[in-house]
């Protein structure tokens, strides 16, 4: 689905941003001056203080006010005068001064401290009226034990000072309340404040998280008091352009006397000024209703047994509270909707005239503001139905416009996934379960809400769709859940094998609230999705754990929803197996960390791409790094790398055949200085999701259900037309389009060299942003879906976020001293290294012996390596290890294809190029993350090259262990081995004989 269009993004993200001003002022500390006799009485059923808490508590407001009571009026001024205190509440009995003279010295001290007269009863007022109240005291409420009254008065207190600000940065509502009876207003104030936010929370609890919730319960409507006709005046005429709604008494004072017309007069202007705003007339004569009629307002009688309930009725009928009702004209209703999901769905099928019924008198836009989204409803009070051509255009832009409300109300948030509400069009990011999301979700969940934060993004992108694939996330409650009633925490010991485990939780049965909540997900999903891991450690700072578990790619789109269901469960199944697999084992023990504690999160997620014929995958994926080990030329290392490929990501990750490049110097390609190392070094092969024929077994084992294709094979689809260039043999000449007969070549050179995309530029902004998120270097993994017809069709071009985990770098590392003398002294000599630091305790070294490597035997050398390891590691000697090629690699005829658990008591590695196995460096792969991760220092020797690795004497000394392809020989003094991280310099030395043990 499409984002919303960006300029009304960015008015729903200023709505949020702007949230945070809201309620600037708030009362923390509350003074109570009482007569022991008043605070006995006021107390007696609890204490003021609890009373409030209690309030607060029970509807999830945040950080009620402490109270400090004072029964001495001169106490309680020498106090005032040395602590601050946001509201002053005075009983009338008082015994050293009356409430009035208490309210002049406050003022007299701090002229906007507010002070209330909490009177027991009406004889109180009357008795204190004679004492300038007016300008001592600034309201008056009746006790009645009600506490609501508390939370009201509080409320009503920070109301009166924020609504100016408010109103004029949010747009937020007023409703005015005019009543000049204390005893009234303090029976009506309580009934309002609890009824707006009951309802107010009510309408918050679907899909948005707490911080949300927060927000918005700010953004309710303010309740301001007047008590005379020129107050009420004046309060509506400064904010009739927010005004949400009037309640009125029909007698009160106007002109300095009590006018029982004060209240028509004042409604019936009201309702020549704004024709469709609810009024309400409050009267204690029956024969007012008539009158009200006639206004038109809504009467409600004062003395009526059913207050509360009428009052109730006008919230819901008129303010917006409660469900939207679909009526016709003659009010005959004809259907109901409980959320802005609900009113989505069913306004296309309401009738025309029940449609322009409601839009005329701007019940939408009521209904809308009573949610306390104020500038959707803002946007629909300006628009009449004579705008619009017919029904049908009306109809299309109410939907459309809820509809990019409901997504961008979506974005930032993980919303908690409920079977009833789930609409998978809006919601991009759905948590099952209350547990951990793990390290991966986490790290994707803080980057959808930086990108909801950061609206310039998309404004400088504005014709890019820049998001995060909708995702779920099954929480570790889930994992937790399934290992508990399958017993199955046992299979976190060493003693069994990843096949074991895998078969044990393939047997195992699934909690069925699991089951449910995927079956719902599912039947609104058939998009092809991912299923990812997102363990509790994994992405943790410094320690990512990368690649070390499972991800499975699923077409689902079998016709069979029931299939479908299947392949998802057990590619979960599997993905939660492997948290007890080997390698994340051996990592564990290499980080310190119990894995017996670990527990796995999973992300089900859309696949980025698009289909093509059989296939599905993205123009292109790739991973940014803010550091780079290798810069070349004018590169400095803080500018980052990318590592990019046609097609699924697995390409850079495994550490195959890929395009690097530095967003800011993005026409330096090391790789592709010639024609030649342009042929040499370009992708060849790459991952995509087989989606056709359908299938209903699928291969789990064999690269988790991707296929690996050559480039030629895609030569007319359009990811293969965008990037490649041609190969002209005649001319032995490279041409930057797909037009011409010949070899494509995958150069990237409509992105890098044409500015087909922004890719250099999106990259620079998204480490810069990342990085200062963070405060540490950061690792992205994301895709890019191009449109072939960007220009000319209403699609866009996509660029997808997949991952962000913070990224091991030497910018404050030791500072590591490399002398000519040692250079002179090493035996190794390295200008291309990983690392930074000194090691002085290596004593055993493992290399593969030269006149036994065969590229075709290197799995079986990659297991004779971990035979060598687990004896070195229960020895606890640590060791470097030396071989051809790149370490590590997916790619067998590239190196060794070790991994984690092949090699985890290693502390230092040499890779050996030659002109047989010259494989670029992969920064960019899972390996290298982990290698970098854990301080393991990784040295290339390039043959040719100021390099040097002189080993002929390790030959010469005798083996502890041999193998067929590999020697393990033990010194007797360890070797001292220096690696500057900041110029990627290594050197290796012997220390005395360095003879054998």
């Amino acid at each position: 689905m499409e984002a919303p269009k960006n300029s009304f993004a960015s008015e729903f993200y200023a709505r949020f941003k702007v949230f945070h001003e809201l309620m600037a002022f708030k009362i923390r500390e509350i003074m109570l001056v009482s007569s022991p006799y008043d605070a006995f009485i006021i107390e007696e059923d609890g204490s003021l203080a609890s009373r409030i808490i209690n309030e607060y508590s029970g509807l999830n407001l945040s950080m009620p006010p402490r109270v400090t009571r004072v029964s001495s009026p001169r106490d309680a001024i020498e106090l005032i005068k040395r602590k601050r205190f946001d509201l002053i509440i005075t009983m009338p009995h008082l015994d050293e001064m009356a409430p009035s003279s208490l309210g002049a010295a406050v003022k007299a001290i701090h002229p906007q401290l507010p002070v209330i007269l909490l009177a027991h009863n009406a004889r109180d007022v009357i008795r204190h009226e004679g004492h300038a109240l007016s300008t001592s005291i600034d309201n008056v409420f009746v006790w009645s034990g009600n506490s609501d009254l508390l939370l009201a008065l509080v409320k009503n207190v920070e109301d009166g000072i924020n609504a100016d600000a408010d109103t004029r940065r949010a747009m937020v509502r007023v409703l005015v309340l005019v009543e000049d009876s204390p005893a009234y207003r303090s029976s009506f104030l309580p009934l309002i404040y609890k009824e707006i936010v009951n309802q107010t929370q009510n309408i918050l609890e679907a899909g948005l998280n707490e911080e949300h919730r927060l927000l918005l319960m700010r953004a309710r409507p303010k309740i301001l008091l007047a008590e005379t006709y020129e107050q009420a005046m004046t309060i509506c005429q400064k904010f009739r352009d927010y005004l949400f709604g009037v309640i009125s008494d029909a007698r009160f004072p106007r002109e300095g006397r009590l006018d029982p017309q004060a209240g028509p007069v004042f409604l019936s202007w009201i309702r020549r000024e704004i024709p469709d705003l609810p009024l309400l007339m409050l009267s204690s004569e029956p024969q007012n209703r008539s009158v009200a009629e006639a206004i038109p307002a809504v009467f409600i009688d004062k003395n009526t047994a059913n207050l509360h309930t009428e009052l109730r009725d006008f919230f819901l009928n008129h303010l917006g509270f409660g469900d939207f009702v679909f009526r016709m004209p003659d009010g005959s209703e004809i259907d109901r909707a409980d959320s802005l999901q609900t009113l989505k769905a069913k306004l296309p099928h309401i009738p025309d005239a029940s449609l322009i019924y409601h839009a005329d008198r701007n019940h939408f836009s009521n209904w809308i503001m009573s949610r306390s989204e104020i500038v959707l409803a803002s946007k629909f009070r300006v628009v009449h139905t004579r705008d619009f051509k017919n029904a049908d255009e009306l109809r299309s832009y109410i939907v459309s416009n809820v509809q990019a409300l409901l997504i961008w109300q979506q974005r930032g948030v993980v919303a908690q996934f409920k079977r009833d509400r789930f609409d998978a069009d809006i919601m991009d990011f759905v948590k099952l379960g209350g547990g951990s999301l793990g390290g991966k979700a986490r790290g994707l969940a803080f980057m959808s809400a930086l990108l909801q934060e950061h609206p310039e993004i998309h404004e400088k992108y504005r014709n890019i769709n820049i998001k995060i694939p909708k995702s779920l996330v099954i929480t570790t409650e889930g994992f937790e859940d399934f290992v508990t009633r399958n017993r199955l925490r046992h299979l976190t010991e060493d003693r069994y094998t990843d096949e074991e485990v895998r078969a044990a939780f393939l047997d195992a049965a699934m909690p069925e609230w699991l089951l449910d909540d995927l079956r719902a997900f599912l039947g609104q999903v058939n998009m092809p999705l991912s299923v990812r891991s997102s363990s509790r450690l994994e992405d943790a700072h410094f320690q990512p754990y990368a690649g070390l578990y499972e991800t499975y790619m699923l077409p689902n789109n079998h016709p069979d929803g029931s299939v479908r269901f299947d392949q998802l469960v057990s590619a979960v199944k599997r993905v939660y197996a492997s948290t007890y697999f080997e390698g994340p084992k051996a990592f564990s023990r290499s980080t310190a960390n119990q894995h017996n504690e670990e527990a796995m999160a999973v992300i089900i997620q859309e696949v980025a791409g698009a289909g093509y014929g059989d296939y599905f995958y993205p123009t292109l994926s790739g991973v940014l790094q803010s550091h780079n080990f290798y810069p070349v030329s004018h590169m400095k290392p803080e500018d980052g790398i990318a590592h990019i490929a046609l097609g699924m990501g697995k390409t850079v990750v495994e550490g195959e055949k890929s395009l690097r490049f530095s967003p800011k110097h993005p026409g330096i390609l090391p790789q592709f200085s010639s024609v030649d190392e342009i042929l040499a070094h370009s992708q060849r092969y790459f991952y995509a999701l087989k989606t056709r024929p359908r299938k209903r077994d699928i291969n789990f084992d064999r690269y988790a259900n991707l296929v690996k294709r050559e480039i030629d094979d895609a030569e007319d689809e359009i990811p293969v037309r965008l990037l490649a260039s041609t190969y002209i043999p005649e001319e032995h000449r490279i041409r930057d389009s797909g037009v011409f007969n010949g070899p494509r070549i995958m150069t990237f050179a409509s992105i890098l060299k044409h500015k087909r995309f922004p890719l250099p530029e999106i990259l620079t902004d998204f480490l810069e942003l990342g990085r200062k998120a963070l405060g540490c270097p950061v690792e992205i993994e994301f895709a890019v879906n191009l449109d072939a017809d960007h220009r000319h069709s209403e699609k866009r071009d996509v660029f997808y976020f997949l991952q962000l985990r913070p990224m091991v770098s030497v910018q404050d590392t030791l500072d590591v001293q490399i002398s000519e003398e040692d250079v002179r002294k090493a035996f190794c000599v390295s200008h291309q290294s990983l690392g930074n630091g000194r090691n002085d305790e290596i004593r055993d070294i493992v290399y593969v012996k030269p006149e036994t490597f065969d590229p075709a035997r290197t799995f079986t050398m990659a297991e004779e390596v971990g035979n060598i390891n687990a004896v070195l590691l229960k020895e606890k000697h640590p060791y470097l290890l030396v071989g051809p090629g790149r370490w590590g690699s997916s790619d067998r005829w590239l190196g060794i294809p070790v991994q984690w658990r092949h090699i985890s008591g290693v502390q230092a590695i040499v890779e050996l190029r030659n002109e047989h196995l010259r494989a670029d460096p992969s920064q960019g792969s899972h390996f290298f993350q982990n290698i970098t991760a854990l301080g393991i220092y990784y040295i290339t020797i390039t043959e040719g090259s100021e390099d040097r690795f002189r080993g002929k004497w390790l030959d010469r000394l005798p083996p502890a262990h041999e193998t067929p392809h590999l020697r393990h020989v033990r010194l007797s003094e360890p070797i001292s081995v220096k690696v500057d991280g900041r110029s990627a310099r290594c050197v290796m030395m012997k220390t005395s004989s360095g003879g054998a043990r």
